[in-house]
């Protein structure tokens, strides 16, 4: 698949940096980007998977909430011609996680397709379904609600 958005786009869009930058590209985006797909690749070298859990290492729920977060992120602030959206610049800042289901257990080594899909965006709250997939099935699902938050001078 084409990489819409490489790991050198997602750093100038989102501040998150290693350890804790959890997308790697974006493969798909409608025209409204209102819909999105990004990718996580998980290796064994990742230091989560050194303690959790020794001899059947799993990537953390809250990591995997978090991958979720980022690619809406992501979503969000790629998106055009939204006249809710504040002007200037801006970061998201996690507001609530709704309806988790975590399904399938994330190991080293599977990919991650962060599906992310815009519920709402009224002002500066955005809502969002969120789904990852492995292997085509359907491991983690949420809904996320987050505030664009305009940035400040750092």
């Amino acid at each position: 698949m084409e990489t819409i958005l490489n790991i050198d786009a997602i750093q100038q869009i989102i501040p998150h940096r290693y350890p804790f930058l959890l997308v790697d590209k974006v493969i798909e985006k409608n025209a409204e980007g209102t819909f999105q797909i990004a990718v996580k690749n998980t290796t064994f070298n990742e230091e989560y998977f050194q303690g959790h859990f020794p001899g059947y290492p799993v990537m953390p729920g809250v990591l995997q909430i978090e991958a979720l977060a980022q690619a809406g992120g992501i979503m969000a602030l790629t998106m055009e011609n939204q006249p809710d959206l504040p002007k200037g610049g801006f970061d998201t800042f996690l507001m609530s996680v709704d309806k988790a289901k975590f399904r399938k257990p994330v190991r080293p080594g599977d990919q991650l397709f962060l599906e992310t899909t815009l519920l709402s965006l009224r002002r500066n709250i955005a809502k969002i379904q969120a789904v990852i997939r492995v292997d085509g099935k359907v491991v983690t699902e949420a809904e996320i609600m987050f505030m664009l938050v305009p940035k400040t001078n750092r």
